[in-house]
C-alpha cells in the first residue's frame, strides 16, 4: 500500500489557500484598485510614470493587486508596442538605500556580473544602476515591497525617481511602485524623499468580515471538494481574521490548518471546531516563532521567569527574576545587564504576549510593584528555548523540573 496517495475527501486544490496564489479577480478592493489603474495609466499614454506609494497593514491586498494590476499593464503594453520593464524587489532582508541598489543591479546583470554587497561607494554603485537602466531603456517600473525595512537611509527613493531630471539617464523613464507595511514610515521619510516617492498614495484598510468572508469563500471553492466544508467554518475564519487584523492572509491560513486538521483525523467534513483548533494552534506557532526571534538577553530573561513557574511560585517580582537571570547569564558567560534594563525586557516580553504583567499594592509599608508570570504554555516555551544552543542545558533543566 503506497505510504502517499492523493486527497480524495478534503482538499481538491491546496494551492488557491497559499500565499503566493495569484487570483484571477481581486475581490473587495474596487476603490484602491482604481485608484491604482489611474496611477498607472500614464505608461500606457506613453508619458512618464507616477511614483506610487502603497501602504497598510499586511495581508490587506497590497502585493496581490500590485502583481494583478502589472501583469495587465505589461500585457496592455505589448499591444500598443509600449517599450516596459518592471522590476520587483523584496526589501524584506535589506536595509538601506546601498543594499537595494546593489540588488536591484545585480538583477539585471545576472549572476556572471553581480556586484558585492559591500566594498564599492554608494554612488558608483547608483551610477551603474543607472547604466544598466538606460540600456533597458524604454519605461522602468522598480517595485519595492516591504519598503520600510529600508528605514531613514532613503537615498535611492529620492534619486531613482528624479534619475531623468537629473540627467542621469538619457533613454529611460524609472518610476517606484513603493509597498509598506508600516503606517508611519511614510512621517519618518525626508520632506524631498516624501515629495518625490509619494506622488500618489493609496491606503489600503484592514479588510472587515463581510469582506473576508467573500474573499475566504472564492477561494474555499476552488480549494476543496464540494460539500467538505460546514456553513458554519468560512464566516467563522472570516470573523477570526477580521477580529485580530483584518488580513485574508490570516483568514486563508485558518481555512488551510482547518482543513488539514480534518484531513489528518481522517474526517470528511470540515467544522466549526477545526476552525477553532487552527485558530488555537495558529496563535501558539506565531507566539513560539516570535520566541524564537528574541536575543539572549531576552531569552534568558524568559528562561528566569520559566523556573518560577515550573515552581508554582509565579507570578513573581522583578527582582527576584532578576536574581535568577543573572545566575543563568554567568551560566553561559554572557554579561549580565543591570536591573533597569532587564525591566525593559520584562515590559517587552509582557507586550509580545509572552509574559502577563500585574500591578500589586501591598499599602504604605509594602508599596505598588509589579509581578510577572507566562502568558503562554510552559512547555511552549521550554521546547522553544531547547532550541536556542546558546543556553547550553538549562532548557533541559528546565524540562526535567517540569515533569
Amino acid at each position: 500500500m503506497a505510504m502517499f496517495t492523493p486527497d480524495e475527501n478534503i482538499f481538491a486544490d491546496e494551492y488557491p489557500l497559499r500565499e503566493n496564489y495569484q487570483p484571477q479577480q481581486i475581490q473587495e478592493r474596487d476603490q484602491e484598485l482604481e485608484k491604482f489603474q489611474n496611477a498607472l495609466q500614464p505608461v500606457i499614454n506613453g508619458a512618464p510614470p507616477k511614483n506610487i506609494f502603497l501602504y497598510g497593514k499586511t495581508g490587506v491586498g497590497k502585493t496581490v493587486a500590485t502583481n494583478y494590476l502589472l501583469n495587465h499593464l505589461q500585457q496592455d503594453a505589448q499591444s500598443y508596442d509600449i517599450d516596459l520593464n518592471v522590476i520587483k524587489q523584496p526589501c524584506n532582508n535589506i536595509s538601506s538605500s546601498y543594499q537595494v541598489a546593489v540588488n536591484l543591479l545585480n538583477q539585471l546583470r545576472g549572476p556572471t556580473e553581480s556586484v558585492s554587497t559591500t566594498g564599492y561607494p554608494q554612488q558608483d554603485v547608483f551610477n551603474m544602476l543607472y547604466r544598466e537602466l538606460d540600456e533597458l531603456g524604454g519605461t522602468v517600473l522598480i517595485v519595492l515591497d516591504e519598503i520600510d525595512n529600508i528605514g531613514s537611509n532613503d537615498d535611492i527613493l529620492y534619486e531613482l525617481p528624479r534619475a531623468e531630471s537629473n540627467g542621469y539617464v538619457d533613454d529611460v523613464w524609472p518610476g517606484i511602485i513603493g509597498i509598506s507595511n508600516d503606517f508611519t514610515f511614510r512621517d519618518n521619510l525626508s520632506p524631498k524623499v516624501k515629495d518625490t516617492l509619494c506622488e500618489e498614495e493609496i491606503h489600503f484598510p484592514p479588510y472587515d468580515a463581510e469582506e473576508l468572508g467573500a474573499i475566504l469563500g472564492d477561494r474555499a471553492e476552488k480549494a476543496f471538494h464540494e460539500n467538505v466544508l460546514s456553513g458554519d467554518v468560512v464566516p467563522l475564519a472570516a470573523a477570526f481574521a477580521a477580529q485580530d487584523s483584518g488580513s485574508a492572509r490570516q483568514g486563508l491560513r485558518l481555512l488551510h490548518k482547518a482543513g488539514e486538521l480534518a484531513r489528518a483525523n481522517d474526517d470528511r467534513e470540515v467544522v466549526d471546531d477545526h476552525v477553532r483548533q487552527a485558530q488555537t494552534e495558529l496563535e501558539r506557532d506565531q507566539l513560539e516563532d516570535g520566541m524564537r526571534e528574541l536575543t539572549t538577553q531576552g531569552h534568558l530573561v524568559l528562561c528566569a521567569v520559566s523556573a518560577f513557574e515550573i515552581t508554582n511560585v509565579a507570578p513573581v517580582r522583578t527582582q527576584e527574576i532578576y536574581d535568577r537571570y543573572v545566575t543563568y547569564a554567568e551560566r553561559v558567560d554572557v554579561d549580565a545587564l543591570g536591573e533597569r534594563r532587564i525591566r525593559d525586557h520584562l515590559s517587552e516580553l509582557s507586550l509580545h504576549g509572552f509574559l502577563q504583567v500585574s500591578q500589586r499594592n501591598d499599602g504604605f509599608h509594602g508599596g505598588s510593584y509589579y509581578e510577572y508570570e507566562l502568558n503562554v504554555d510552559l512547555e511552549s516555551v521550554v521546547a522553544v528555548l531547547q532550541e536556542i544552543s546558546r543556553l547550553e542545558d538549562i532548557p533541559t533543566q528546565l524540562s526535567e523540573a517540569s515533569q
